[in-house]
């Protein structure tokens, strides 16, 4: 029954989050108008490219040539009969490529974000990328899943546009409504070279990414590429042959992302049987009351060597560094109040607790906490006039500084494997669900910092509030009754600690 009760609040909640679509608050959004193309950008650090001519980008025919006068009017002959779908998508494509695509991986990581049903026998099925059209479906889009993929579509994103502008201002070959001024400028104007196309690239990059990463949204995915493609040409932005060429630079970049994430260890995250009893085992000889599952049946720990996986910006031994010291043991008078003290806080929580609570909860059926947070991101950039290619700097800095979050959160997890306040006293029923993975530190207050530490570097005037944000995110959790204060006040620790790694790669990026 306790299980029916689970799925039937799950499916609750995840139908909430779709009735609220991420882009419905940036439907009406003008064409991006960038304040500073940043034709600089193809010097900008890369992350796993070596050299932005990685991947050659043919010459263009000259604008004089027939090849080009037959894009030309591939053009106009959209132009001359629009209907009113297309022009839609014109004005949605127009806002922006790298904040569209964001949008879609914050609707498909909501719609995945959903935890396997146990089998008939007390076990559960785990998702199969070998297999993922199985039941349960890959991918279970759980917070450290989703890091790591907001991480990757970002950071190859941003290889891909340094990439582009390196080939934009060797090429320097104007957009078609420059060449000839029959054609409209649908999207707005820009000097910015259009060869080869920006959308295009992000196109080409991202749907190969996503395909790998959502395989069952392969058709919905293609359709997004073929949109944003033919909304390119229809508003007179790119030509054919710009967006040709784009979306082919885009698709090789995605591949050396692709194999560099094949051998991340995120495969191995799930782990076996004798991991998972091996920790506890651990555990115990320390002396210590090892973390279990609250679920009946026993859920298996989530992701429980996810601390494995190799990051963007903290190595393996950086990861063991930022390790914080251990918890209260679970005998000890402290551990004792931190739960006393949990205890009294959920006893009675005031309304505005419980709306932080809420607001914050980024559980089954949302695009979790590192979405929440590209999410705010997003908010934030559309009123700041950034170009693409500064647009994927943003966004690459924060979800790779969420996923080494991920990433050192996991492994001081199951380093410690630490009991959470609801098993220490049952009298504690918490405001939200009970993740299945320890307590100590919170993944929540980690993500924040890390997320709040980055953002308030790309947006020094904001810095405050997002600090004050992250703090609320990090309250939301003991409010809950989910994590002891200790949990917290680490996660702010580390999660800073993480994020200045991000703040130091900016530093240095040649984006500043």
């Amino acid at each position: 029954m306790r299980h029916i009760l689970i799925l039937a609040l799950g499916v609750m909640v995840m139908a909430s989050a779709c009735d609220k679509k991420v882009s419905d608050r940036t439907a009406d959004l003008p064409p991006l108008q960038p304040a500073n193309q940043d034709l600089n950008a193809g010097n900008w650090k890369l992350v796993l490219l070596s050299r932005p001519d990685s991947f050659a980008v043919a010459a263009p025919v000259a604008t004089t040539s027939p090849l080009y006068v037959a894009d030309l009017n591939e053009i106009k002959g959209y132009q001359k009969n629009l209907s009113g779908d297309m022009q839609g998508k014109i004005k949605y494509w127009s806002a922006g490529g790298v904040l569209r695509w964001n949008e879609v991986m914050r609707e498909l990581m909501a719609k995945y974000n959903i935890a396997p049903y146990q089998n008939p026998d007390g076990t559960y099925p785990a998702p199969n990328s070998a297999n993922p059209f199985a039941y349960p479906v890959f991918p279970f889009s759980n917070p450290p899943y989703a890091a790591r993929a907001y991480a990757y579509v970002s950071a190859a994103q941003y290889d891909a546009l340094v990439a582009c502008w390196h080939y934009k201002t060797q090429y320097n070959r104007p957009a078609p409504y420059i060449v000839d001024s029959s054609i409209k400028a649908m999207a707005g104007r820009s000097t910015l070279p259009s060869y080869p196309s920006e959308g295009a690239v992000l196109a080409g990059v991202t749907a190969e990414m996503m395909k790998l990463l959502f395989p069952d949204e392969i058709a919905n995915i293609q359709q997004k590429l073929q949109d944003q493609e033919l909304a390119l040409i229809a508003s007179g932005t790119s030509t054919r042959s710009d967006v040709l060429a784009g979306e082919t630079l885009g698709r090789q970049i995605a591949e050396v992302f692709i194999a560099r994430g094949r051998g991340d260890n995120a495969g191995k995250a799930i782990g076996t049987s004798t991991d998972w009893n091996n920790f506890v085992t651990v555990t115990q000889t320390k002396g210590q009351t090892p973390w279990y599952s609250l679920e009946a049946p026993a859920r298996p720990p989530q992701l429980p060597l996810f601390g494995k996986v190799k990051g963007f910006l903290c190595d393996s031994a950086a990861i063991v560094a930022l390790r914080p010291g251990p918890p209260p043991s679970t005998s000890s008078d402290q551990l004792k109040q931190q739960t006393l003290d949990a205890y009294n806080t959920i006893k009675n929580p005031s309304r505005e607790q419980m709306r932080i609570v809420q607001f914050w909860a980024d559980g089954i059926g949302t695009y979790t906490p590192p979405g929440h947070w590209n999410a705010i991101a997003a908010e934030d950039f559309v009123t700041r006039n950034f170009s693409e290619v500064r647009w994927a700097r943003n966004f690459a800095l924060l979800n790779m500084a969420e996923m080494d979050a991920a990433i050192s959160c996991w492994d001081i997890k199951y380093y410690y494997f630490n009991p959470r306040p609801t098993q220490m006293d049952p009298r504690i029923k918490t405001l939200t669900g009970i993740p299945n993975f320890p307590s100590y530190v919170s993944g929540h207050s980690m993500f924040s910092f890390a997320a709040a530490t980055v953002l308030g570097h790309i947006i020094p005037d904001r810095a405050s509030a997002y600090t004050a944000m992250a703090q609320e995110a990090a309250n939301s959790r003991v409010y809950a009754g989910i994590h002891y204060a200790i949990d917290c006040d680490a996660g702010r620790t580390v999660g800073q600690n993480v994020g200045n790694a991000a703040v130091n790669r900016a530093k240095t990026d040649g984006a500043e």
